[in-house]
């Protein structure tokens, strides 16, 4: 079945083909609309796959209550369908019957999720670019048109919205609108395969013990281990990309020189900067840390901390768009969040959900023949509660003595700045 009929009209056009583009464009589609997705590589997923990041982080509270769902849920089954997993008994089958501190996380094979993930958009009809690079963008009168660098040289796509799912905010910025930018340790791994791995999944009789990351840079989320005296990455220019690039890569050159050439050989590099923070929009509401435990009346989804228990937030609608902007949407990574909340929202189950909340106000949109600011927030909670969505936390979840709002900054060690910064 052919997925890309040529056409150069759609109702909606995604920009991105990582969890949260894939999740977008599902989402429209099963909402009836036409939709055309355009990914810059030769296979979808992004940093869940292509960059290696292969692990659903944690998707519950930390006492066995599931709090991300719809699509994140989705995908993360679909993941573990045909290759391997390290979902711990609790999660195996379903929910746990009771509570549990067992978090709610997986590994999965990166390729073959990638290609289930095309397989999903093929079936629900979604046209596919790959190869292909956005390079200019319109929001006129006659409405929103993108020119792609594909192997035809450049070609102009209209549609009714567009869905900014690329991870660097990149309509966005060529749009006009404004953006910041993020800062990044210096972090990166790829895939090796050693002899003892091997001796290991035999032993074992599973093959994901095989292979295993093998860093460069191994900066945590914190930035420790972040060398003192180098500069942070941004991913905005090609160049800030491309030194953060030669940095990691000749660092793990020099780890691998000094192990046996006969036991260890590296199967794969990250086909894509592992770039956590690179750009995120400014929309109708920025989420911060003081949102802890708040409830929002346009909450599009519920989310948890991956890295603390019992860590609760609500991801309100005004966080996907800008009222100045209203044929685009933001999906992802990108969206309207600073500080800590940043590297809540930007990992791979809240990706998927903001994907899914896109997707579908974007068909909304197109139905009701209006723009993102103006699609009416009770049809598009009621659409996404049918999906599965949990759109508001309970506040039975709320550990005791606690309150909307309150954040200790000394919870998390996150600075914003180590060393110099370029």
């Amino acid at each position: 079945m052919p997925s890309f009929s040529g056409r150069t009209e759609y109702d909606v056009i995604v920009a991105g083909g990582g969890v949260a583009g894939c999740a977008a464009a599902l989402a429209a589609a099963r909402n009836g609309a036409s939709v055309l997705l355009i990914e810059k590589n030769c296979a979808l997923g992004g940093l869940a796959t292509v960059g290696l990041v292969n692990l659903f982080v944690p998707m519950c509270n930390g006492r066995g209550v599931p709090v991300l769902r719809g699509m994140a849920e989705e995908f993360l089954r679909d993941s573990v369908k045909y290759g391997y997993n390290t979902l711990n008994h609790a999660w195996a089958t379903g929910y746990p019957e009771s509570p549990t501190d067992l978090r709610y996380a997986t590994k999965y094979s990166a390729g073959i999720f990638a290609l289930q993930l095309l397989e999903k958009l093929v079936k629900a009809r979604v046209d596919i670019l790959f190869d292909s690079v956005i390079s200019d963008v319109e929001c006129g009168p006659e409405g929103p048109a993108v020119t792609v660098l594909c192997e035809e040289g450049f070609v102009r796509f209209r549609a009714k919205i567009l869905t900014d799912a690329t991870g660097t905010a990149k309509l966005f910025t060529l749009a006009g609108a404004p953006v910041e930018t993020g800062k990044n340790f210096f972090s990166y791994h790829g895939y090796s395969v050693t002899l003892e791995n091997c001796r290991t999944a035999s032993d074992r009789g599973n093959i994901r013990y095989a292979c295993s990351w093998r860093h460069g840079g191994n900066a945590d989320l914190y930035g420790h281990r972040h060398p003192e005296d180098m500069n942070l990455y941004y991913g905005d220019t090609s160049a800030h990309v491309t030194d953060y690039l030669i940095a990691n890569q000749l660092c793990l050159l020099e780890k691998l020189k000094s192990e046996s050439a006969s036991e260890r050989d590296l199967c794969t590099l990250p086909g894509m900067p592992q770039l956590r923070t690179v750009a995120r929009i400014e929309g109708e509401y920025t989420m911060t840390e003081s949102d802890l435990y708040r409830h929002f009346e346009d909450s599009v989804t519920a989310v948890c901390d991956s890295e603390r228990r019992d860590s609760l937030y609500e991801i309100p609608y005004r966080a996907l768009y800008r009222s100045d902007f209203p044929n685009l949407i933001a999906a992802g990574r990108i969206i309207s969040a600073t500080g800590w909340l940043w590297d809540v929202t930007r990992v791979i189950p809240p990706a998927i959900v903001t994907g899914q909340a896109a997707g579908t106000a974007a068909a909304l949109a197109v139905r009701g023949g209006m723009g993102i600011p103006a699609v009416p927030v009770e049809a598009l909670q009621r659409e996404l509660d049918r999906q599965g969505v949990l759109l508001h936390f309970k506040d039975a979840w709320i550990p005791a003595g606690r309150e909307a709002g309150e954040y200790s900054p000394a919870s998390h060690s996150h600075p914003d700045r180590i060393g110099k910064e370029s």
